[in-house]
């Protein structure tokens, strides 16, 4: 575990140089957020957050896949703002008991461990939203993942909601052009829909999000007919058709510990675990990226550093917005 950490710093000030070109060609992903915000407000934010997050993911191995996808769902409904790290109160459901989210999304109480440290040094200074957006990139770098450059400054948000969770959050059941669609809302695009997907190299997947593939497709009493048959029989032993295994758990891809392009890999062999993720092969608009990246992981992780750069700008609340929570799950 030493050796990769060292190996994931010293990449990451390689692909820091490397992605110079790329803060430059897009000035507007960090016109509202500055590198160095808390340099001299919380200097050892970085750290704190780096050190938790090694913890974590030496007690819990699935732990680098949930933060990283935890971030994904807070971006995607309603942009950055934490939100989803927010309970449930008197005046609203928030996003966290949604039925994506419900018994689904984990690592709350890393970002809650992260936050306590970072008040006992800087109270009332970073928002959960950064922690929050800090925590996915060093969880993808301990997973063997590129390193990207964060802009910092965000605020957190003082509400959520359930019901923009089922509206905005792409589902792994729906056809290609309503997650595109999704993608596009938040200014991110179709390029973005097949790198992000990437992010399935890491973690697993409960059986009712793909059981269907495996018993009942599209309603026709057959499995998926594009489903590699090995894969389908492995998967049916993980599965098997009874509700009780509908919570059993599945490798997104062959490698689903390593960050690597293992997933297009099996997207090319016709093994991909999610409709959505397989979809990509089979649209003429995807399915040569999904190739590129099969064939070269360097271009995978360079491209998945700018889309989550991207991501990690979507509807950000700053200035005056918003608030700093003293704590990640309830408002001021």
């Amino acid at each position: 575990m030493t050796h990769k950490i060292i190996s994931y710093f010293t990449f990451s000030l390689c692909l820091l140089l490397s992605l110079s070109p790329f803060v430059h060609m897009h000035p507007f992903a960090y016109s509202q957020l500055d590198y160095n915000f808390y340099d001299r407000s919380c200097p050892r934010l970085s750290m704190i957050v780096r050190y938790n997050l090694w913890a974590a993911i030496r007690n819990d191995t699935r732990m680098a896949a949930s933060l990283l996808r935890m971030h994904f769902h807070d971006c995607i409904v309603n942009g950055c703002d934490g939100s989803v790290l927010l309970d449930d109160t008197e005046d609203f459901k928030g996003e966290k008991n949604a039925l994506p989210n419900r018994k689904s999304l984990r690592g709350f109480e890393v970002i809650d461990n992260i936050k306590a440290d970072v008040e006992r040094f800087c109270p009332s200074t970073v928002s959960c939203a950064d922690i929050l957006t800090l925590a996915a990139r060093e969880a993808v770098g301990l997973a063997g993942g590129p390193f990207w450059p964060v802009p910092l400054g965000r605020r957190d948000g003082t509400t959520a909601s359930e019901k923009a969770v089922t509206e905005q959050l792409p589902s792994p059941i729906e056809p290609l052009e309503n997650i595109t669609a999704k993608f596009t809302s938040k200014g991110l695009d179709i390029k973005d829909v097949v790198v992000l997907s990437g992010g399935h190299t890491l973690g697993f997947a409960q059986c009712f999000t793909f059981k269907r593939r495996l018993f009942d497709f599209d309603g026709s009493g057959n499995p998926d007919p594009t489903l590699d048959s090995s894969a389908l029989t492995n998967l049916r032993s993980i599965c098997p058709k009874k509700d009780s295994a509908n919570s059993n758990l599945a490798p997104l891809d062959s490698t689903n510990l390593r960050f690597d392009n293992a997933y297009y890999t099996n997207l090319v062999s016709n093994t991909g675990l999610l409709e959505s993720d397989q979809a990509l092969v089979k649209d003429p608009n995807t399915a040569a990226m999904v190739n590129s990246y099969s064939a070269n992981h360097f271009l995978f992780s360079n491209d998945f550093a700018a889309s989550m750069v991207k991501l990690g700008n979507v509807g950000v609340l700053t200035g005056k917005d918003g608030q700093i929570r003293k704590k990640c799950g309830s408002v001021n």
